[in-house]
């Protein structure tokens, strides 16, 4: 849930006192006028605590040219503030985290010595990966996913690389809520879903950590039926369910970003964007994604769809000059749709969508 609150802006350049909506954004502050016009977006590692009364916050941005300072007076929205920048310590809870830190990073790194001699990194990943919190993970994701829409968004197109945002789109954005309400429901998982439709005209979708999905277009576009957009989508909730991303990020980046996501300690860029590059480029093992197909086929069943469905739509895009990432390191498709064949069984389907909210989630990328 986004934080917010009122604060007092000066710009630094002229005298002018700006009455303003301060938003804790996953990166830093976002400071905005009454007209929603964004005044200064300040990250919360460059923040500086300036002297003030003890009943204001009073911020500025270190190193920065500009005298600006923005002064918050809501209690929380300050307490708020304190607990997300390391350099705003008013408290003293960053420093004795800090603290703690110091020694856990020195138990861990002991520790992790003993257990890559014993284990091996993969191994390693596999076991520790249930323990990571889901709270933990879900922070994580959040910073993954900010750096892989910025990887897919090539053109710098910001929120009109999201689909269904537009005024032909809104109905298909409503079909799609639905089709993934029903998912999402019926799968039960611990963090909830943040599917997102975007303009990417491979037929693809993949899971981040912490319950982020994304949906191409192409995909979308190569869909015959509501049961076939969502036999892919159901595989990867099953990627998501078995947190198969988070593991691989964990065998790719090595024992100390390992232990660095158990302790919490991942939001630097680097970590985010290495972690965005290894979901981006690495595949799942074979086994990995057999056992997401037959997540697909059990959610798919569970709702009344049919799960023969993604078999269907795989063997239609296989020939896909694009190769798409959910065929990839895969046995021969025609193989992998027996066996999703094999797993489905007999019984009766229902409609996921009805015919018009079908077609409206087709044009869910119409435009504006």
């Amino acid at each position: 849930m986004t934080i917010s609150g009122p604060g007092i802006f000066f710009d630094g350049v002229t005298t002018a006192r700006h009455v303003v909506a301060v938003e804790l954004a996953p990166a830093g502050l976002s400071i905005r006028a009454a007209d929603g016009t964004i005044l200064a977006e300040w990250h919360y590692n460059e923040l500086d605590h300036r002297p003030a009364p003890s009943d204001v916050l009073r911020l500025g941005r270190a190193g920065s040219d500009v005298l600006a300072r923005l002064e918050v007076r809501d209690p929380d929205l300050a307490a708020a503030i304190d607990e997300s920048s390391l350099p705003i310590d008013r408290s003293g809870v960053s420093e004795r985290r800090m603290r703690m830190k110091v020694i856990a990073w020195s138990l861990a790194a002991t520790l992790s010595l003993v257990l890559v001699a014993i284990l091996g990194v993969p191994r390693l990943a596999t076991r520790l990966t249930p323990l990571v919190p889901v709270s933990i993970e879900r922070k994580f994701g959040t910073q993954v996913e900010a750096q892989v829409r910025r990887s897919l968004d090539s053109s710098g197109t910001g929120k009109a690389f999201e689909c269904g945002r537009g005024a032909r789109e809104v109905q298909g954005q409503a079909a799609f809520e639905k089709l993934m309400g029903t998912l999402e429901m019926a799968a039960g998982l611990p963090t909830r879903l943040e599917p997102l439709v975007v303009r990417k005209e491979e037929p693809n979708a993949f899971a981040l950590p912490g319950g982020h999905v994304f949906v191409f277009k192409g995909l979308i576009n190569q869909a015959r039926t509501p049961d076939e957009l969502a036999g892919v989508i159901a595989h990867e909730i099953g990627h998501a369910a078995h947190r198969d991303g988070l593991r691989t990020v964990l065998q790719s980046a090595g024992i100390s970003f390992l232990f660095g996501v158990l302790l919490g300690d991942f939001f630097g860029g680097g970590a985010t964007v290495l972690a965005a590059k290894t979901l981006l480029r690495d595949k799942y093992s074979r086994e990995v994604e057999a056992a997401a197909d037959g997540y697909s086929v059990m959610l798919m069943s569970e709702i009344g769809g049919d799960p023969r469905a993604l078999g269907q739509i795989l063997l239609r895009i296989a020939g896909s000059r694009d190769s798409p990432r959910i065929l990839l390191d895969h046995p021969d498709t025609r193989d992998r749709v027996a066996a999703i064949e094999a797993m489905a069984g007999s019984g009766p389907t229902r409609p996921l969508l009805d015919a018009s909210e079908w077609a409206a989630l087709k044009n869910i990328c119409a435009g504006s």
